[in-house]
């Protein structure tokens, strides 16, 4: 009863400040870079056109951030109906930015997110990012060299789940992730101008891989190595996300491309999963000293130093099956 009490006390803060915030605040804010983003597509991909090496690099990373940004932001928002009040105009967000963007599946993109890793965060066999693991590579090639084949892997992996969608969806998701995809071909071929297919291609992988690296660390590094629970003996949720959620600290890039819920915000985003990434960050203090004063875990850390524990404790952590923690009294 007293976990309950802490929750509902902490929503309850959180709630006035949601309540006392403008739309601006709540939505504005995320749907201006969004916004940005999109303007800036027109430059990306004029800057490609140039035979000098400074403006074609401008290109790719111009191309490369605001690719992660609509992808990696901009679905994550959706996914989780953060961009919007109207349910509706949610599902069309969740469409526009997780299939014709991000080549994946809206169905099954948010029914595992949203329903699995935030109902079950590191409940073993469910929510304990266990899909992040390929235990068949080394600790160099998965950190280093796999997040290269990242938009590769995306659409086959959408492919595969969409076996489990009636047809409709399934036809509208391909629909949606061919479109998708052959824009940024036609844009590269007709718009910056490149000459063959294969150079075409090259550059698509090349920007959509840019920021792969931290999108891939990211996901391992909050949750993979903190305390994992069985489904039966799983604490209650103020325990259960202050326990198995850790946040990174400000990055002005990935805060930009991936937003402030999947980097400093991170344990803010799964106690209040709705809010927004600007949300996120206003109610960040309010979190992080309520969970503080009630003696819970805020779990903190740097890049650096997760990659270094990850480095070194690579078969442990993303090989082996974790050790079951239990919370003895306050299950």
């Amino acid at each position: 009863q007293r976990e309950e009490a802490l929750m509902t006390e902490l929503s309850e803060l959180v709630q006035k400040v949601v309540k006392s915030s403008s739309w601006w605040e709540r939505h504005g804010v995320d749907i201006g870079i969004l916004a940005c983003s999109f303007l800036l597509l027109p430059a990306g991909f004029l800057c490609l056109r140039s035979a000098q090496a400074i403006p074609f690099l401008a290109g790719v990373l111009t191309l490369g951030v605001v690719h992660h940004t609509l992808t990696v932001k901009g679905s994550h928002l959706a996914s989780h109906n953060a961009l919007t009040e109207s349910k509706s105009w949610g599902k069309v967000w969740a469409i526009f930015f997780i299939e014709l963007c991000s080549a994946f599946t809206a169905e099954q993109g948010t029914y595992n997110h949203v329903k699995i890793h935030h109902g079950y965060t590191n409940v073993i066999g469910l929510g304990d990012s266990s899909t992040w693991k390929l235990p068949f590579l080394n600790r160099y090639v998965y950190m280093f060299i796999a997040p290269l084949a990242v938009p590769i892997i995306t659409p086959l992996v959408a492919l595969d789940l969409l076996r489990n969608v009636e047809w409709k969806v399934a036809l509208r998701t391909l629909c949606c992730m061919f479109l998708g995809l052959y824009c940024h071909y036609w844009l590269l071929l007709h718009v910056s101008g490149f000459q063959s297919p294969w150079s075409a291609l090259l550059c698509m992988l090349l920007t959509r891989s840019l920021l792969a690296h931290p999108y891939i660390h990211v996901n391992i590094f909050q949750h993979i190595g903190l305390p994992m629970f069985a489904a039966d003996r799983k604490p209650k949720r103020i325990h259960l996300m202050s326990l198995g959620v850790l946040n990174l600290p400000r990055n002005a890039l990935l805060d930009w491309s991936f937003g402030h819920s999947l980097i400093s915000c991170h344990v803010e985003h799964h106690l209040f999963p709705s809010l927004s990434d600007n949300m996120c960050l206003k109610i960040k203090p309010i979190v992080s000293q309520y969970l503080k004063q009630k003696k819970l875990p805020y779990n903190e850390d740097t890049y650096a130093s997760r990659l270094r524990l990850f480095l070194q404790r690579y078969e442990e952590l993303m090989v082996h099956a974790p050790p079951i923690t239990e919370l003895v009294g306050i299950q």
